[in-house]
């Protein structure tokens, strides 16, 4: 008996040392089955746990953890709910009583106003602009000669040539020339003195060469109908323009009857930058204290009023029809890449057209 128990203490110590050597050498060959045997029944006899690096000895390195993938299911698009202001006002009553009613009076709604621009979109000349131009042209010069100007002969077709000149500058670096400005520096070209000019008769020569232009434009068919109609529905209206005389510009829309229609009547001539430029917009954006996508931006072109609104990040709506030949030109060579939000074949589709973005 006592020989079986010497057998069973030595078989013991060498498992210790055979398990001592596994754990200070884990790299060398792994226990068979019948010493991992032997070995877990010694730990089970003195009641305790392996501890990890026991554990690795016998078992190796526990399996690396799979991450289950997850999984996506497909959801089917929603439509928009389409609330009306009565709906939203109810909303709000009920369950966030705490917002009240919009800040002074300020719509729910999407669009809050109009920006609209002026030749060939509200109004149309009843001639082409060079027969005005030219009789405008040469009862200018006549009144400069009759101040005592001493001017070279035949000098009116010079006034429309330095109109057209400055537009074509003023559209070529986004800033308005002045129409006060254009007349001086061509008298100047001519030899005319700086000193020797007198300021109100280059002012009134101005007036007298553009008032045929400002009295052969005509309203679009229905136009104040349309002003009226989203008026009405509780829109804001502006109206901005490039054009490089602002007194001139003014006069003509107070000769329209356009003046009763509009929070803001503007052209570049009073701020000297011009459509497509976004400061132009922005000083309508702040007066109603709007954000670009809440109003609609109409014109007839394509760079000034359709892209500019566009690079704003207003919505916009094409004239499409009858303009200026330089903006004909224009529309062809942008009409591949400039997209508008709508297009309207006539100005009486207007409203029914912004409704659609209430």
């Amino acid at each position: 008996m006592r020989g079986m128990q010497e057998d069973e203490e030595q078989e013991r110590e060498e498992d210790e040392e055979r398990l001592d050597a596994v754990e200070l050498r884990p790299g060398m060959e792994p226990l068979t089955p019948e010493e991992k045997e032997r070995f877990l029944a010694r730990v089970r006899a003195q009641g305790r746990s392996l501890t990890s690096a026991e554990q690795y000895a016998l078992f190796g390195p526990p399996p690396e953890r799979q991450d289950k993938a997850p999984t996506f299911r497909d959801v089917a698009p929603m439509e928009a709910a389409e609330l009306r202001d009565d709906d939203l006002a109810r909303l709000a009553a009920n369950f966030f009583p705490e917002l009240g009613a919009p800040a002074g009076g300020r719509s729910l709604r999407l669009v809050q106003g109009v920006i609209f621009d002026f030749d060939h979109t509200l109004a149309q000349l009843a001639q082409p602009l060079e027969t005005p131009l030219k009789s405008g042209a040469q009862a200018a010069e006549a009144y400069m000669r009759s101040t005592g100007m001493d001017l070279p002969p035949d000098f009116a077709p010079n006034i429309v040539e330095a109109r057209r000149f400055a537009e074509e500058k003023s559209t070529e670096e986004k800033e308005e020339h002045l129409a006060d400005d254009a007349l001086s520096f061509l008298l100047q070209f001519y030899g005319y003195p700086a000193s020797r000019m007198d300021p109100q008769v280059l002012r009134q020569a101005v007036d007298i060469f553009y008032a045929p232009a400002m009295t052969a434009w005509r309203l679009a068919a229905g136009a104040k109908q349309v002003l009226e109609t989203l008026r009405a529905d509780g829109c804001k209206l502006a109206l901005l323009a490039n054009y490089n005389c602002d007194r001139v510009f003014q006069r003509t829309i107070d000769y329209l009857g356009l003046r009763p229609y509009f929070d803001v009547c503007l052209c570049s001539a009073a701020v000297e930058y011009r459509k497509p430029d976004p400061r132009f917009f922005q000083i309508v954006l702040d007066r109603w204290d709007a954000l670009p996508y809440e109003v609609v931006v109409v014109g007839d072109s394509l760079v000034d009023d359709v892209q500019g609104g566009l690079e704003l990040g207003a919505l916009t709506a094409w004239v499409s029809g009858a303009t200026s030949p330089q903006v004909e030109q224009q529309n062809q060579l942008v009409a591949h890449q400039v997209q508008p939000d709508a297009v309207v074949h006539n100005l009486a589709e207007l409203p029914a057209v912004v409704r659609q973005w209430y």
